[in-house]
């Protein structure tokens, strides 16, 4: 069913808002996420027809809760039933508390208990109010896998006694770590997918950004939640320009910049300015003042590398790893020419955790390129694209790779 934009957003808002509700209130957050997950489908049939409630979230309150006491009643025993149901008060509409816990809900969903996958599916579903269905074509798995998926993310939370509480004051900090990873990995699935006919999902991009903002409202003193949204509103900003009119990927260096929004580049700066020089710089802050040098460049050829790689530097302090070296590697070589970029890309041939992507071989490719040497260029864009699940990757690589003569 297409809903009205307004009326989605709405639902979008209040979901995780009352899923918070009911889980505090009677504690099992499968049942309860089942419960709101049937009220969302009541109010998507019933809202554009009788119209928009004064409270949505107590709508939805009063509705999950129904259905949660209905599902008691049919499931347990006499005796049991009677015990069960007689706590259970259900809450009246505009008497829902205003406190909102979908903070705890993204604690919750991104517990270390679950492995990534069902993190990335349990906060997409609970608190982004995507449907099963919709999650599973994110991630183009079949649906019943993804309801298996988040099935056995609700059963471990359970079966582990995972409390609808906020984590003690020595595991927050990990713990919103976990949240703001699960949130990046919905981005970049989103912004440059990882298989499939697209290479654009705008709707987990979208998704990822409105989450992002949520938690920034909830935690609005964290620099490193500030910088992960600045991150995700200064790399959309190119999106428009992002591929060609058939879907292949246009390098940042080609991409026509009078098509990017220049809105969400100004909001992502002033996000970044407002944390940078405070405290402690993190990965994201980091990463997004790398994405607003580039984007504040009127031209490839006005872009500052060297302040480009002076970042990079201190974000392979901060955050080391394969492919911070792959794209530092690419500063070195607008900096200090592609062989010396080639030279740092030799020091990742040993690691294992590259052997998994394509982009060491299509940075190679594009280095080589760079540096004069088509035979080998062509040779690596084409073993890129043999290693990539992404077709629009395949295409653009398998061009790269005929027009080198």
């Amino acid at each position: 069913m297409s809903l009205e934009p307004a009326i989605e957003d709405l639902l979008r808002t209040a979901a995780p808002q009352a899923l918070g509700v009911l889980v505090r209130k009677y504690g099992r957050f499968d049942a309860c996420e089942d419960a709101v997950q049937e009220a969302l489908l009541a109010a998507a049939q019933q809202w554009p027809v009788d119209g928009v409630p004064d409270s949505p979230r107590s709508w939805l309150v009063t509705v999950a809760s129904r259905r949660f006491v209905d599902e008691v009643r049919g499931a347990e025993a006499r005796r049991r039933r009677e015990e069960t149901v007689a706590t259970l008060d259900l809450v009246e509409q505009g008497e829902v508390e205003q406190s909102d816990d979908t903070l705890i809900l993204l604690f919750l969903c991104c517990h270390p208990e679950l492995p990534l996958p069902a993190q990335l599916a349990l906060t997409l579903r609970a608190v982004g109010g995507l449907t099963t269905a919709e999650i599973a074509a994110a991630f183009l798995v079949p649906e019943a896998t993804m309801a298996q998926r988040i099935s056995r993310a609700k059963q471990k939370l359970k079966a582990g006694g995972a409390r609808f509480d906020p984590p003690p004051p020595a595991e927050r900090t990990e713990r919103l770590r976990a949240v703001l990873h699960v949130l990046y990995l919905i981005f970049n699935e989103g912004y440059t997918a990882s298989s499939g006919t697209r290479t654009l999902r705008a709707d987990l991009t979208a998704e990822a950004i409105r989450l992002t903002r949520l938690l920034h409202r909830l935690a609005p003193g964290d620099a490193e939640v500030a910088g992960l949204l600045a991150l995700m509103l200064l790399t959309d900003a190119r999106r428009s320009a992002r591929t060609t009119a058939d879907g292949v990927p246009v390098p940042l260096a080609e991409q026509d910049r009078s098509r990017w929004d220049a809105g969400q580049i100004a909001e992502g700066v002033a996000l970044l300015t407002g944390v940078l020089g405070g405290g402690a710089v993190g990965p994201y802050q980091l990463q997004a003042a790398i994405a607003a040098v580039h984007d504040e460049a009127a031209t490839a050829d006005a872009t500052d590398w060297p302040q480009i790689l002076a970042l990079y530097e201190v974000l392979e302090k901060v955050a080391p790893g394969p492919v911070v070296t792959l794209n530092r590697a690419v500063a070195v070589a607008n900096v200090h020419g592609p062989r010396a970029g080639l030279a740092l890309l030799g020091t990742l041939g040993a690691d294992d955790r590259m052997t998994q992507t394509h982009r060491l071989d299509a940075v190679r490719g594009h280095l080589l390129e760079l540096a004069g040497d088509p035979d080998g260029a062509r040779a690596a864009y084409l073993r890129a694209a043999r290693r990539t699940a992404s077709v629009p990757e395949q295409r653009y690589l398998a061009l790269r790779a005929a027009g080198l003569t």
